[in-house]
């Protein structure tokens, strides 16, 4: 018998994902549901069920961050989510289950099904190795977190990143901006060992889109933007320019 635990943070959405799971898969044992993410890892540790539903947006743990506290998650995940484009980019690349609130019942059952056959082609591993490394930058794609998700871009399409008030704007050569929650500090972070540069407290720059440098201590880049180059990095700048 498929086993499985639920988690969503509101009541009302979970007794109702409860309710259609057993309506249309009888067969299927729902261990336990959760509101609390933390009693739910704990509980996906000691149970080890197939079959995991996590709600995405929970105030205190999302439900990637659930998922990301398993080394190797070898369970089936379907991710419940209020926003038909929250994240869906990322999950669609790691081919994993995904259900759009308010629960329509022919998506549920489409969506259970293609989970159990992939429990039956052992390929859960896979799959959320592919999204965990999303997650966790382990890929050329970065995920952003913004007040509504995640978002997820190519780190090609990065031209630079400006910190201010804890926040980080993050500017791409399509012209599409970004506003994440994360500071600059933890894109430094992320983005170090990669072709990306700290010209200022306030600035990260991508090397590959410099296209010229000003000597009153300005980089020039793609679309003719400048960003200040603080006086310390200058030397560290145009030494790596040259390596390039």
């Amino acid at each position: 018998m498929i086993t499985s635990i639920l988690l969503d943070d509101e009541a009302k959405a979970l007794k109702m994902l409860e309710k259609k799971l057993v309506k249309n898969f009888p067969d299927i044992d729902i261990l336990a549901t959760y509101q609390e993410p933390e009693k739910a890892v704990e509980a996906i540790k000691t149970k080890r069920p197939d079959l995991v539903f996590l709600d995405i947006a929970m105030p205190n743990m999302s439900g990637f961050d659930v998922l990301s506290q398993f080394d190797n998650p070898e369970f089936e995940v379907i991710f419940v989510t209020a926003y038909d484009s929250y994240a869906i980019q990322a999950i669609r690349h790691s081919a994993i289950g995904y259900i759009v609130k308010p629960i329509d019942e022919e998506a549920l059952v489409e969506a259970v099904k293609k989970a159990l056959n992939n429990i039956q082609l052992k390929v859960a591993k896979k799959n959320n190795k592919i999204l965990l490394d999303l997650l966790t930058q382990k890929s050329n794609t970065i995920s952003i977190p913004t007040q509504e998700g995640f978002i997820f871009v190519k780190l090609e399409s990065l031209v630079r990143l400006e910190g201010s008030d804890g926040y980080t704007k993050i500017i791409c050569k399509d012209d599409k901006e970004y506003l994440s929650s994360y500071n600059l500090g933890k894109f430094i972070e992320i983005l170090k060992d990669k072709s990306f540069f700290q010209a200022h407290r306030s600035h990260i720059i991508n090397l590959k889109y410099v296209t010229g440098y000003i000597n009153e201590g300005y980089v020039e880049l793609l679309n003719k933007t400048t960003v200040p180059l603080s006086k310390s990095k200058r030397k560290d700048f145009l030494n790596l320019m040259k390596t390039l």
